[in-house]
């Protein structure tokens, strides 16, 4: 079974008031995208990886991730589009050939091996799974103007990550439609995550795994503390 990891990494980064990308700052002497790209190249669950990275940063891509760092699995870099969904289709394209897929955020740098192993069982036996992890708050839904309008049931409430993991052929023909709908104007729903096409168009289950707490996105400066406190912990 050929296993592709798909990176996206080509995010603006707009809430982290920078004009570095987030996937590009520093965290402990390396940019985010280096942890993932790290874990991915030293793991034998994953054979290649495909890095969607933003239109016309092919070349500084390609400079600092397959030459300066030499991550030999990187097979090819290719431009994302307008929206999430739009970057991952066009990673699922480069991704041909293989059979399993794991679509993931560059801006989280904490995927761990265990993680991947949990991930690779769970496709033994599903077509389709996330990682995330129980909610520890009490989450409560608003009305329009603010009000709690209902506390939902903490015990069945998870916060969903990535990797995101799917058959190969399940997940490309999910996106090939979905994509399709909305050229005609018909998709009829705001997709946030991968799941979400596989649930909304193939109608396929998808199964929640255990990701970490660790497993963090980078998304604001605070988060940057974070980040540097967890790599001290996993690479010190």
């Amino acid at each position: 079974m050929k296993t592709t990891a798909i990176v996206l990494a080509g995010g603006s980064g707009s809430r982290m008031k920078t004009k570095t990308k987030k996937q590009y700052l520093l965290v402990e002497g390396k940019p985010v995208l280096w942890y993932s790209l790290h874990i991915f190249e030293e793991s034998p669950l994953i054979d290649e990886v495909i890095l969607v990275c933003g239109a016309g940063e092919e070349a500084a891509c390609r400079e600092q991730f397959g030459e300066k760092f030499g991550f030999r699995k990187v097979k090819a870099i290719v431009a994302g589009g307008k929206e999430r969904y739009h970057s991952v289709h066009a990673g699922l394209k480069a991704a041909d050939g293989c059979d399993l897929v794991l679509i993931h955020d560059g801006a989280r740098p904490f995927v761990d091996e265990m993680m991947l192993q949990r991930i690779i069982d769970c496709l033994s036996a599903h077509p389709a799974c996330v990682v995330g992890m129980p909610v520890k708050d009490t989450i409560k839904m608003s009305t329009e103007d603010g009000c709690v309008a209902q506390t939902l049931p903490r015990e069945r409430l998870w916060t969903v990550q990535t990797p995101q993991a799917f058959s190969y052929p399940l997940i490309k023909d999910a996106y090939d439609r979905m994509l399709r709908m909305e050229e005609e104007g018909c998709l009829d729903v705001k997709i946030t995550d991968d799941a979400m096409v596989a649930e909304y168009i193939s109608h396929t289950p998808v199964w929640l795994i255990e990701g970490s707490y660790n497993n963090i996105k980078i998304t604001t400066p605070e988060d940057l503390v974070f980040a540097s406190a967890i790599v001290r912990k996993m690479y010190q």
